[in-house]
C-alpha cells in the first residue's frame, strides 16, 4: 500500500511537470490542454486552476453515466493542475526552437512515465479517463470512437478559444498510446490476490 500511494503521488506530480514541459515547448499541446489554454486566454485564471475546474466539470458528467471515482480520481483532479503550475513557474518560456523541441520530447516521455505510475498504482482512473470508459460502458460504442469524439470536441473548442494547436498536438496523439503501452505494464503494481489488469487502450490513460 505504501508503494502504491507513493507511486500515485509521484505519478501525478510528474504528470503535471510533463504537461508544463509540453506547454513550454510551444509547438502544440494535447487536446485537453488546448482547451485549458483557450479558457485561460479569456479568463486569466491560470493554467493550474482551470485544469482543476475542468476536472470538476468532467466529474459531474460521471453522475449520469454512473461512474464511481476512486481515491486516485480525486487526487488526480486536485494535484495535476498545481504541479503543472509549478512546472510552468520553473521552466522558462520563449526559448529557441531546438530547445522547445527538446522540452516537448521530454514532456511527452514524462507524461508517458507518469501515466504508467499513476495508472499502475490502481487507485482509479483520472476524470477524463473515467468519462471515456464510462461512456463506452453505457453506450456500447467502441473506445476509440468515444475517445476521438471527446477529444475532437475539446480540441475544437480550445482551438476556437485560442489554444495552441500545432505539430506537437499531432505528435502527442500519435505517440502517447504506444509509449503508454510500455509504461503501464512496467509500473503496474500487483495487489495480493488480484491479477493486474491489462489496458485495452493505454492511450486512454494519457488524459488525467
Amino acid at each position: 500500500m505504501t508503494r502504491r500511494i507513493t507511486q500515485l503521488l509521484i505519478g501525478l506530480f510528474l504528470y503535471g511537470i510533463g504537461i508544463a514541459l509540453i506547454v513550454r515547448g510551444g509547438i502544440g499541446v494535447a487536446p485537453w490542454d488546448v482547451l485549458t489554454q483557450g479558457i485561460d486566454n479569456h479568463t486569466h485564471l491560470g493554467f493550474g486552476l482551470i485544469t482543476i475546474l475542468i476536472s470538476g466539470v468532467v466529474l459531474l458528467l460521471w453522475i449520469p453515466i454512473r461512474q464511481k471515482p476512486g481515491a486516485g480520481t480525486v487526487l488526480n483532479a486536485v494535484l495535476v493542475g498545481p504541479s503543472a503550475d509549478v512546472g510552468l513557474w520553473l521552466i522558462p518560456a520563449d526559448l529557441d526552437l531546438w530547445a522547445r523541441i527538446v522540452l516537448f520530447a521530454a514532456g511527452l516521455l514524462m507524461v508517458a512515465v507518469a501515466t504508467g505510475l499513476y495508472i499502475g498504482a490502481h487507485f482509479g482512473p483520472g476524470p477524463r479517463d473515467g468519462l471515456m470508459t464510462g461512456l463506452h460502458r453505457r453506450t456500447g460504442w467502441k473506445i476509440w470512437i468515444v475517445r476521438t469524439g471527446i477529444e475532437v470536441t475539446v480540441l475544437g473548442i480550445g482551438w476556437a478559444l485560442g489554444g495552441n494547436v500545432g505539430i506537437g498536438t499531432v505528435l502527442f496523439a500519435l505517440l502517447i498510446g504506444p509509449l503508454c503501452q510500455r509504461t503501464i505494464p512496467f509500473f503496474s503494481v500487483t495487489r495480493p490476490g488480484v491479477v493486474a489488469p491489462v489496458a485495452t487502450d493505454p492511450a486512454l490513460a494519457a488524459t488525467p
